[in-house]
């Protein structure tokens, strides 16, 4: 097969993927938000500094909720013990609202402790990947430099393998 023929059935072949792709999404009109092109709104960067900072904040607001959030139960609890001794009915629904406090304020203090926790795995995480990448790509650099001392232009055969006839 030549060269020529070879570039001719890639041409072809791209031809017909390229008739057979279709998008199926609606237009964005006036208030749809289009989508913006990776150079027009930056790419996409994370450092370990930026999560561990995350993970920081979410663990400071773990500790102030555990020592500042669940002071109010302990009184409350008591007081409503003491309210419903006496016969009010306001002490059952203190009693609800220091119950319900502690339910909302435990879901908090989880979500904190897991985006916390998540930072530290995803800072792991990311680092194993970029080392990964930059392991692959050292590779791939490798390989490509000894594939760039070409004899001859791309396509067409090299002088050294075959030298021109004299006449």
């Amino acid at each position: 097969m030549a060269w020529d023929e070879w570039e001719q059935l890639k041409a072809d072949a791209a031809d017909r993927q390229s008739t057979r792709m279709q998008l199926n999404q609606l237009d964005p009109g006036d208030g749809g938000g289009s989508a913006s092109l990776p150079g027009q709104t930056g790419d996409l960067k994370v450092r370990n500094g930026d999560l561990a900072k995350i993970g920081s904040q979410a663990h400071t607001l773990y500790d102030n909720l555990w020592d500042k959030a669940r002071v109010a139960i302990p009184s409350s609890d008591k007081a409503a013990g003491d309210l419903s001794g006496q016969g009010f009915a306001l002490g059952s629904g203190l009693k609800h609202v220091s119950n319900r406090w502690d339910e909302q304020l435990k879901s908090l203090m989880d979500a904190c402790a897991h985006i916390s926790n998540h930072m530290q795995v995803t800072k792991k995480v990311h680092a194993g990947d970029e080392h990964y990448i930059q392991r692959q790509m050292s590779s791939i650099d490798a390989l490509d430099a000894g594939f760039d001392e070409r004899a001859g232009a791309p396509g067409e055969k090299n002088p050294a393998y075959d030298p021109p006839k004299k006449k």
